[in-house]
């Protein structure tokens, strides 16, 4: 850090005292006594205007907040909000799986939260995600290279209101669709460290898992995946392999031969669970499902005192959602693959955790090696299992360019499946110990 920079700290850290960087919250409804940890959380003013407000849920760490790594945990979807990962993934509270009887769900603590060696903001983005706002009407729609461009300048002013932490060491982590939109972040931050007249952003690494990055290999990738679990047969998968070429998406549409296989395949399949195979599909709102979780948040997070205890702005938005089904497809997706940003952060040194739950098809272990084998860097740390308490916990290797690639046994498409080893997992990357 040079002079000027060291300089605009100083002012930076003087200026912290009097700027209104969020809400202190000490007690959220359906949770008995004050919270065991410090939560804090608020809005940042985004665009030239101020007109968009992104909400953000920042957690210190529970074990030394000074010096332990600050993360930006950037949910899926696209559209997703981060009060899922928050409640249900890797934070310290969880909402208690119970049946709705009318009274707001409670919360209890969790023995697998990040947040016990990190600090970490969990971020409501794109616009209209979970409590993330606009103050005017949108101009244009969100694509993946405008939202980029708006969490780096909320991160800008969120460490401009919090300087304390521009010396942690900074991490980008997610799941999902953010596979899409962490590995061109960490290459805009990385680029924009070189310039003048900002504090640089302590970029140590990322985490990524389930990450979306190629669109048409995932779901190719599929097919293989629904074979190697025998959702179809041998023949079937045999004849997609040499009728289709492999492909469900962009197969010749004068084949005919391949529609009629990928219609059998789609009968196999459609009544998959595709966040995990291993659970029923069935209905959100059914007690009996594991996604009944869902409906418990939906209700928490629209009830009034929840709002108020968060510092929500009062008619800021409509109802709160888990996932927003018009950003999902009204988003522009305007980056297609994701592989050539790895590649880039990989040639800077950038560490980076890619996981996969091994039974998430939505987007399968299988693509995910694949475009980590194309990246062609040499491996130092052979196949092998990782263990917890002598068993086998998932399955990892380690390449050249510092990045590791995990699977965890019986994980779906995000942590909620396997919170407690992949907590473990995190623990041991992010102490830089072998898994």
């Amino acid at each position: 850090m040079n002079l000027t920079q060291k300089l605009l700290l100083l002012l930076l850290l003087f200026l912290s005292h009097h700027a209104d960087s969020g809400s202190i919250v000490k007690f959220l409804p359906g949770f008995e006594g004050p919270l065991p940890f410090e939560l804090e959380t608020g809005y940042i003013s985004i665009g030239e205007e101020d007109e968009v407000q992104m909400f953000y849920y920042f957690i210190k760490s529970e074990n030394n907040p000074q010096e332990d790594p600050l993360f930006i945990w950037l949910s899926g979807g696209p559209g997703c909000s981060s009060l899922v990962a928050l409640l249900f993934q890797n934070g310290p509270l969880a909402l208690k799986f119970e049946v709705y009887n009318g009274s707001l769900p409670s919360l209890a603590s969790t023995s697998y939260s990040w947040t016990k060696m990190a600090n970490i903001i969990f971020l409501d983005q794109p616009i209209g995600t979970g409590f993330t706002y606009s103050r005017t009407p949108l101009v244009e729609k969100i694509s993946d290279t405008n939202e980029i461009k708006m969490i780096h300048e909320f991160l800008q002013k969120w460490l401009s209101e919090h300087p304390q932490f521009y010396s942690n060491p900074f991490y980008l982590t997610g799941d999902s669709y953010s596979g899409i939109i962490v590995p061109p972040l960490v290459q805009e931050i990385s680029k924009r460290n070189y310039l003048c007249c900002t504090p640089p952003i302590n970029l140590q690494g990322y985490i990524l898992g389930n990450p979306a990055t190629d669109n048409e290999l995932e779901e190719n990738s599929k097919v293989p995946f629904a074979h190697g679990m025998t959702l179809i047969s041998d023949e079937l998968y045999e004849s997609m392999k040499r009728i289709c070429k492999g492909k469900v998406v962009n197969f010749d549409s004068r084949n005919t031969e391949c529609f009629k296989l990928i219609d059998n395949y789609k009968k196999c399949t459609d009544k998959i669970n595709t966040q995990n195979i291993l659970l029923p599909k069935c209905d959100k709102n059914n007690p009996d499902c594991y996604l009944y979780k869902y409906s418990l948040l939906r209700k928490w997070a629209n009830d009034e005192s929840v709002r108020e205890a968060l510092h929500v702005n009062k008619g800021s938005i409509g109802e709160w959602a888990r996932c927003h089904p018009y950003l999902n497809t009204s988003h522009i997706r305007d980056i297609k693959n994701a592989v050539p940003y790895h590649m880039n952060n990989s040639i800077h040194g950038v560490r980076s955790l890619i996981y996969s739950g091994d039974h998430d098809m939505r987007v399968p272990f299988i693509s995910t090696q694949a475009w980590i084998r194309s990246l062609n860097y040499s491996i130092i740390d052979e196949w092998r299992p990782w263990m917890i308490n002598d068993q086998i916990a998932g399955y990892t290797r380690t390449y050249a360019n510092k990045m590791t690639f995990a699977t965890v046994k019986g994980g779906g498409h995000t942590t909620e499946f396997k919170p407690n080893e992949s907590f473990i997992m995190f623990q041991r990357w992010i102490s830089g110990q072998p898994l």
